[in-house]
């Protein structure tokens, strides 16, 4: 069996552009929505945040396409004034990964800021601490196992995204064909040997991104005691 590994090298590099910025965009707002007194507005921008979590891929991939299509004026602001074409790239495949996979970052996020105790964030502004400073040396301090959990699942997440890569980026050999497109394509053909090949490439670093997972949830588990 011939496999052809393109498909390997754009997810990992995919899921690792969109990592790289939903671990940080993840980890600011679950800090900026915590932070939030009114508990309306919170339950606000918690629901809105957190809902590609819930709604189809297909349905997220559809409302980006909508967005960032050539002839829409984010697309199409991008195209003329920065020579940028979102769809169909290796771009959109990174924006789908992004989109799908940050909620599972923000909810990992803002739970374990929350389990934080906050008499330590308040010591701390007594003794005139800033809040930035508060954040990194206390709040993210004592929340990286369960942070770094979040973002190995998300990571996983990017890695298996489908649905709204399909809508946004497409199918394109060598260009945006992901291990789960290449899956989908290889059953399409019919050959079922090369489909076998990716999967098993998939469970593999399913499996390696649940394990990592597991060692994070231990640590946080032996830190709280």
């Amino acid at each position: 069996m011939d496999m052809d590994w393109s498909p390997f090298w754009i997810s990992m590099t995919t899921a690792g552009a969109s990592i790289g910025i939903t671990f940080f965009l993840g980890l600011f707002c679950a800090w900026g929505v915590m932070s939030i007194r009114n508990e309306k507005i919170k339950i606000i921008l918690d629901g809105i945040l957190t809902l590609p979590l819930v709604l189809p891929p297909t349905v997220m991939g559809f409302f980006l396409l909508y967005i960032f299509g050539v002839k829409r004026p984010v697309g199409r602001w991008l195209a003329e004034y920065f020579g940028v074409r979102v769809v169909f790239s290796w771009g959109a495949t990174v924006l789908a990964a992004v989109a799908m996979s940050f909620p599972l970052m923000y909810r990992s996020s803002r739970g374990a800021l929350e389990q934080v105790d906050q008499d330590l964030a308040d010591a701390a502004r007594t003794l005139g601490m800033r809040e930035w400073d508060i954040f990194w040396k206390i709040l993210f301090a004592n929340a990286v196992p369960g942070v770094a959990g979040g973002g190995v699942l998300a990571f996983a997440r990017g890695l298996g995204e489908f649905g709204a890569t399909a809508m946004i980026a497409g199918n394109i050999a060598g260009r945006t064909r992901t291990l789960p497109m290449a899956v989908y394509a290889e059953v399409a053909a019919g050959n079922m040997e090369k489909a076998w090949g990716y999967t098993a490439v998939i469970i593999g670093l399913g499996l390696m991104s649940m394990t990592l997972m597991n060692l994070a949830a231990a640590r946080a588990g032996r830190k709280g005691k």
